[in-house]
């Protein structure tokens, strides 16, 4: 929540439009039917063996356990600044012939295409996916094709993706093929992960050769995935039910694995969040600022955000210490204590993650898994309400946006999710932090981006302006109210004084005249919104502490003003 060094760069992300603006003319075609002829001619298609029978562009592809999607290993592929990550095989095929080109991809930018077909070559594409995904399109070979080029690929300098599962599927060109598959066994290792007043997780070990999963409640099949976990929804609360899993492929599907138990649990409880809310962050640390405990922290605070979870040695995971005597001997029991008070008082009390010196990092899907589990370790250890993501040395939108999709499967719908980045991170919607938010957009609450430390910013209408001004809250408030996020997820964070932060402080007149702006279309600089965003969710500060110095004078001025908007 303090310094960071502005960096302003404009990147050739642009030629990625061309490719795009191509693609979009392709159709995602379902697979035909297959006749008794049909077979996959694609060799090595899981990459079971390897990258036998494939060919990576500049060292760029290699061979990975997870994430798969069918079988024991899948194609990682990585692009570079000036190589886009091709892999391509040679299948035999037969001339005057129609096949079906599928595949299974995931992470960054990934495409599927054929040359080489003598009619017409094909090829379609999908955007970052956190999940797998199936790419198909059909192609026709000429008089005189015998074999085709199939190839996947990235996009330049994009995230690595992966690839498993590639079918040529169509009549035999004679250049052999993988064995059919045969039916799966049954899963194993099916446990409870997680519980919500309305959902129940599901985890389950991989089984060799399923290309999927159906998952059944008392019986009844609900969902059908291609990972092993799955979180099924729309459940009564204080209910227990009974699940169980079958292993699919293209032979059939495997029995039943045996059953496990999963009780929901009761509903939320406590008073919702107001409309407009005022969030705070609460120190857990003595850096000259006044020392709270949690019980000290203004009422104007609809959300706390306790500064800080710490990293552990363990990928993504973190943790919790109370600093029990930089803060004057609080205990660990009055800490937990003050938790529940504040919730009765009708406040949400969350955990945040990172700071200027946070050093947790969630990069894949280990590390996603580590990091929603010890979250939602703590919310039941201590009862917080959620989490706030204030990661100032990055994040990765794929592995985080798995990471908090896994932690609401856990939690349920009561959960808070707030974000506070830097305001690098939200000049536009390519940007990771942008991304993650939007990813999250259902389950998010509010994103209070940090107006301090950062320097002259472009507004969303092109022009450069600086701290210490209204227009510089509005005009970068609008690249998020008009970049795809609701205005109740739209905040704006200011330090609470001068010392809160090195700079970019502005009186709480100047806080109250922006909200007036955005919410009202009152108050405004130079810049003035196209439009009013009447639901704007309200205001953050660094810190309760840096107010309670201050006399409270931010939010004394700026919480009223917050929650009398309309």
């Amino acid at each position: 929540m303090f310094n960071m060094s502005l960096v302003m760069s404009i990147r050739g992300r642009f030629r990625v439009v061309g490719a795009v603006t191509a693609a979009l003319a392709l159709s995602f075609l379902p697979a035909g039917q297959a006749s008794a002829a049909d077979v996959n001619n694609a060799r090595n298609a899981g990459f079971e063996s390897g990258l036998s029978n494939w060919t990576c562009s500049a060292n760029s592809g290699t061979t990975v356990s997870s994430p798969v999607h069918g079988g024991t290993t899948a194609l990682k592929a990585t692009p570079a600044g000036q190589d886009n990550a091709r892999c391509s095989q040679t299948v035999a095929v037969k001339p005057n012939s129609s096949y079906t080109l599928s595949a299974w991809v995931r992470g960054g930018y990934s495409y599927l295409g054929v040359t080489g077909t003598g009619t017409t070559d094909v090829s379609t594409w999908t955007p970052d996916s956190t999940a797998w995904k199936q790419l198909s399109t059909t192609f026709t070979t000429g008089a005189a094709t015998t074999s085709v080029t199939v190839y996947t690929h990235g996009w330049y300098g994009q995230a690595a993706y992966y690839a498993d599962d590639v079918s040529v599927f169509g009549p035999d060109g004679g250049g052999g093929t993988d064995p059919s598959p045969t039916i799966p066994g049954a899963p194993s290792g099916l446990s409870v992960s997680g519980t919500s007043s309305s959902s129940v997780s599901l985890a389950w070990n991989t089984v060799s050769g399923a290309t999927g999963y159906h998952v059944y409640r008392n019986g009844t099949k609900v969902t059908a995935v291609t990972g092993t976990s799955a979180t099924v929804t729309g459940l009564a609360a204080s209910t227990s039910y009974s699940f169980q899993v079958t292993a699919t492929n293209a032979a059939g599907e495997s029995p039943k694995s045996a059953a496990v138990t999963g009780t929901t649990t009761a509903g939320p409880v406590g008073p919702a969040l107001p409309k407009h809310a005022v969030t705070g962050y609460w120190q857990n640390f003595n850096n000259g600022a006044t020392v709270q405990k949690l019980a000290d922290v203004q009422s104007q605070y609809d959300i706390i955000a306790v500064a800080f979870a710490d990293a552990t040695s363990t990928p993504g995971a973190v943790t919790f210490n109370l600093d029990s005597a930089g803060l004057g001997g609080y205990t660990v029991d009055q800490f937990k204590a003050d938790i529940r008070a504040k919730q009765a008082a009708g406040k949400k009390v969350i955990v945040s993650v990172g700071g200027e010196r946070g050093t947790v990092t969630v990069n894949d899907s280990a590390s996603a898994t580590n990091f929603a589990n010890s979250v939602y370790a703590l919310m039941r250890e201590y009862g917080f309400d959620g989490v706030d993501i204030d990661l100032e040395n990055g994040l990765n939108a794929t592995y985080m946006t798995q990471a908090l999709r896994s932690l609401s499967a856990k939690a349920g719908s009561s959960l808070i999710i707030t974000m506070a980045p830097q305001t690098i991170d939200m000049q536009s919607t390519s940007n990771s932090y942008f991304q993650t938010a939007l990813n999250i957009k259902d389950i998010l609450t509010v994103v209070n981006m940090q107006y301090y430390n950062s320097g002259s910013m472009l507004g969303c209408d092109g022009k450069v302006y600086s701290q210490g001004s209204v227009d510089f809250l509005t005009a970068l408030a609008c690249i998020q109210l008009e970049g795809g996020l609701a205005p109740s997820q739209v905040g704006l964070g200011l330090p609470a004084s001068t010392r809160g932060a090195g700079s970019g402080y502005v009186s709480p007149t100047i806080v109250n005249n922006a909200l007036d702006c955005l919410a009202r279309g009152t108050n405004c600089g130079s810049f003035k919104p196209s439009r009013t965003y009447p639901d704007l969710r309200g205001a953050m500060t660094w810190s309760t502490n840096w107010d309670a110095t201050a006399g409270n004078a931010w939010s004394n001025a700026v919480g009223p003003h917050v929650h009398a908007l309309p």
